[in-house]
């Protein structure tokens, strides 16, 4: 039995800057936007090539034994891009807040591109939900 991971939900404030944000300035395709049961909206959005999309809900109960997540407190979400500096120039140019480009190096994280697995960047979304980007060799169906 494979165990996938699909949908990550994301907690923001706003719905609609949340789902112009994600869809706008990131990038991702809106997959769903509708109210699935009354008073519940879910919005899911997919990175271009992702298998794993994310979800905005508002009004969802809280599934029994599980904690309420606030808006902006998410952090560490990671996708992998194969050309980390288009994924600079593509961000900033939309007016994304991305960090530079950045590498692990003897001291830590130092400015510039590193060798493989090792080219970083990041942003944050309104709500200050934190992401990100890291270079991979290849595709994921090549890898």
């Amino acid at each position: 039995m494979n165990w996938t991971i699909e949908v990550v939900p994301v907690p923001v404030t706003d719905m609609d800057r949340a789902k112009a944000f994600y869809a706008e300035k990131i990038g991702f395709n809106v997959d769903l936007d509708d109210e699935v049961a009354p008073g519940v909206r879910v919005i899911q959005l997919t990175p271009p090539g992702s298998r794993c999309s994310i979800a905005l809900l508002e009004g969802m109960p809280t599934p029994p034994g599980t904690k309420v997540m606030a808006p902006g407190t998410l952090h560490g979400l990671q996708m992998c891009v194969t050309d980390i500096d288009a994924a600079h120039a593509t961000l900033s140019g939309r007016g994304v807040g991305v960090s530079p480009v950045r590498h692990i190096g003897e001291a830590g994280w130092e400015d510039g591109k590193g060798g493989t697995w090792n080219s970083f960047l990041s942003f944050s979304d309104p709500d200050g939900n934190g992401w990100v980007v890291q270079e991979a060799p290849s595709d994921l169906g090549e890898r």
